[in-house]
Order: C-alpha cells, then structure tokens, then sequence
C-alpha cells in the first residue's frame, strides 16, 4: 500500500517534534454484505474503507491523526498535524524500517470477493429457505451474508514495516415465529477466517436456518421465567459471553492502566474457583477473531488470563503497558484507521474442564438451563451486569424440562467467576462483533457448559 521508503519519510515528520515512538496504520478494506429477506434479495453491499491513521507518544502522552490521503504529501500533512498536536520539541528518533514477515496460519482457499454474487446468493437462501420451512409459525426470516477482506500496513518508529490480509465470511439468519398473537425471535450466526470454503468445511446453511428457526418457534411457545436466585447451567459456545463482557473488559489494559477495573493491581491474586481458567489466544487457526499481527504489529498470542482462579495477567497493548511496566501481549485493536489502538479481545474463553455434562444437570435440583444467551450491559469498573437468555430451559430434580422465555442474568463479574464451580469438557467458541473505544471489531467468545452455583435471575 504504502512503500517502506515513504513510511519512514513520515514516521521521521511526526516524530519530529519530540515523539518517543510513532506509528502508521494504514487500511484498504472491501466490506461485502448481501441482505434477504422472506426468500427476496433486499440489498447487496459494497464498501471500501481506505485511509491512514498515524500515532505519536511521548511518554504517557498520544497524540493520533488519520486521513483519507494515503498520497506521500496527504500523509506528510497527517504526520505534521500529530507533530504540532505532540508540543515542541527536538527529533531524536532515529528511523530505519526492516520488513517483517509473519507468516499466515489461517489459509484462505476461496476469497469472497472473486465469487460472483449468485453463489453467495444461493447460499444465504439455502439457510433463509430452511427456516421459512421449518414451521407454519415462523412469519419472517432475514438472512445476511458478510465478507470482509481486510487489508492492513503497519509501519513504527521502532523499525517494523509489515502487512497483513484479514478475509472473515459470515452468515447471520435471524427467524420470527408468532404464537397466540406473540413473536419471537431466534437466530444463529456462524463465521470464521475463512473464504466461502466456510461453507464447505464448517457450517451448512440449512443447518443455521433450521437453529434460527427452531429457537423462534421453541420461545414462541414458552412461558415466562420465574424470578430469583437460583443455580444456572450456561451452555458451551455463545454462553462465553458471560465471561467476555463481566470479566474479559475488565482484564484489559485500557480499562486496568487508568485504576478503573474490577481487577486491577490483582495479578498473583486468585480471584475465580480453581475450575475456571480463561484464556485470550490470538493463534487459533481461521477462528474468527484470529490475527496474524495486531494493529501495532505486535505478534499475536496464546495469553492465559487466569489459571486455576489465579489472575496471571492483563491484555496489554504498547501505550497502556507503558503505565502498567508490561509488555504488549498482542492485543492491540481497532476497527479501522480512523479509530485509535487500544488493548482488546481475540478469541477469549474458559478452557475445557473435567465435569460431565449430565453431571452438572444432575447436580441442579431447581434452576435455569440457559441453552444460548443473547445481548446485554456491563460497567467494568465495577463487573456489574445484565445479560438476556434467548434460549432458556427450567431444570427440575437433576433434568431439564419446559422451556421459558424473558430470562436475565444479573451479577458481578467478580463474584460469577467465584461462582463458577463446575465446568465441563465440550468447549466450543461463538461468534460476535465487540465494541469498545477503539470501535467494533470481530471476536470469538467460548466456553464448555459450566454450573453458576447461584445467581440472580431476572423473569416474572
């Protein structure tokens, strides 16, 4: 995108009024999206993102500029306005750019944008047919089909010059069944690092169809949550999320640098049941939130957050480990150039256990199976949150019976992961966008089924 020359031209402009550090972020992306509705193409999307985001540090001072002019005088313009923005000073930065290359461990086979629209189109209405015919209940079903080819130029004061491609495919079918005069929604949304080979390896839309489908019609039919506190199974999959937002946020160095983290100043301290142990892993490969390098070029990693109910450390990006003493653990994000970096989840779970899953139903005399979880809110300062169950089972003497409908898990993240004392063997990783300061970005959430020993759970 950018030669290596140019880059340190402008690298040496913006740190030319003082900067410790400085750094080029540049982006072309091709965002591709088909939407259907009810068996009908409703709209097919094209967007291109391109521009250049361009950073200065000195000491705990960030200064960051961004322009759509990726031309050696557009970025020279860029660099000089985050050099005045910085304060005065003498450059010291002496700037030579090596190549780095980091290799790729999630292979692409078929890359989206070389696929005509009418095999992507056949796809999306695979799944979208599947769910309008599951059941005379279901009304209406919307279907998406995503992909994205990412690519990114990260050039930085400290010599690192590399590039890297990012193709995520995805398809999200959503299905709305009507019951006695009421709706329900259900949905699945399956994606990964991969081309449309997706679809050929890993996910079959007929299959997402009939799960957003049946989850409709099962909800459509169910009676409302009681409410009160009460033991809960969550399942594998999407039941990470749990994790991720109580907890996951809270671990990052965005929130743990500024004091405004539940954990905070914890590291060596246990603070889950022994049975959890959570890690963020970057590596996995063609997971959806896999990396190659991060937004600072920084390779990613396999991070174990805590191990056995031990905090062993943060996610860290390069600025905010300045005021933490750490190094970077790969973890710097952002959604595009226009946004600024900052420490943020890849793939985050808690790791399989030795629990059988019958065994942690059986163990459960009165409480709530929650099957798939949906949306919720989390302050982490202070780990307080509220999740919806979008797929919810009573569980009477050991078995799960009727479903129920209108559940909330409310809690703290500090004390669920203390709750959390029993967690089985079948670990499976869901797909979602997390947004944070630095935008929205793909992520993965996971973790087997696990037994919450008791939480408040909202319903009527």
């Amino acid at each position: 995108m950018i030669s290596r020359d140019v880059c340190e031209r402008v690298l040496r402009r913006a740190a030319s009024t003082g900067a410790d550090y400085a750094e080029i972020f540049a982006e072309n992306t091709l965002d591709h999206s088909i939407q259907m509705v009810s068996g009908k193409v409703e709209r097919v999307e094209d967007a291109v993102i391109a521009g250049a985001g361009i950073r200065v540090y000195k000491g705990l001072r960030s200064v960051m500029a961004s322009t759509v002019d990726t031309s050696e005088e557009g970025l020279l313009r860029c660099a000089e306005k985050a050099a005045e923005a910085l304060g005065q000073g003498k450059a010291e930065l002496e700037i030579v750019l090596t190549e780095r290359l980091f290799g790729d461990i999630h292979p692409v086979r078929i890359v989206p944008a070389s696929v005509p629209n009418g095999r992507k189109i056949a796809l999306l209405k695979e799944g979208v047919c599947a769910a309008r015919e599951y059941s005379p209940l279901i009304r209406q079903v919307t279907g998406t089909l995503l992909d994205i080819d990412h690519n990114i130029l990260i050039a930085t004061s400290e010599g690192i010059y590399a590039q890297d491609r990012q193709i995520r495919t995805r398809m999200m079918i959503t299905a709305v069944a009507e019951k006695d005069g009421e709706t329900q929604t259900g949905g699945c949304r399956p994606g990964a690092r991969m081309g449309l080979e997706l679809f050929e390896e890993r996910v079959n839309p007929r299959e997402v169809g009939i799960h957003a489908a049946r989850q409709a019609v099962t909800m459509a039919g169910a009676g409302y949550c009681p409410a009160g506190v009460m033991p809960v199974a969550i399942d594998n999959g999407f039941g990470g999320v749990i994790f991720h937002e109580a907890c996951g946020h809270s671990l990052e160095a965005s929130a743990v640098a500024y004091g405004t983290s539940q954990f905070a100043g914890k590291l060596g301290e246990k603070i889950a049941n022994e049975k959890v142990t959570a890690i963020d892993d970057g590596t996995i490969p063609n997971a959806w939130g896999s990396i190659n390098i991060d937004d600072e070029g920084t390779p990613a990693q396999r991070n174990v957050l805590i191990e056995k109910g031990v905090l062993k450390t943060y996610m860290v990006d390069k600025f905010n480990g300045r005021r933490l003493g750490l190094p970077s653990t790969g973890s710097a994000r952002r959604q595009s150039y226009a946004y600024t970096t900052t420490s943020r989840m890849t793939n985050t779970y808690i790791a399989a256990g030795e629990d059988k899953n019958e065994d942690i139903i059986a163990s459960i005399e009165y409480g709530l199976y929650a099957k798939e979880m949906g949306g919720g809110s989390v302050n982490p300062a202070t780990g307080e949150f509220n999740f919806a169950v979008n797929e919810g089972y009573i569980i009477r003497n050991g078995k799960i019976c009727e479903p129920v409908r209108g559940a909330s898990l409310v809690g703290k993240g500090s004390d669920v992961i203390q709750k959390i004392d029993m967690v089985g063997t079948d670990l499976e990783l869901g797909q979602g966008m997390c947004g944070s300061s630095s935008g929205s970005i793909p992520t993965n959430v996971g973790q087997p089924l696990i037994r919450v020993s008791s939480i408040t759970v909202g319903g009527r």
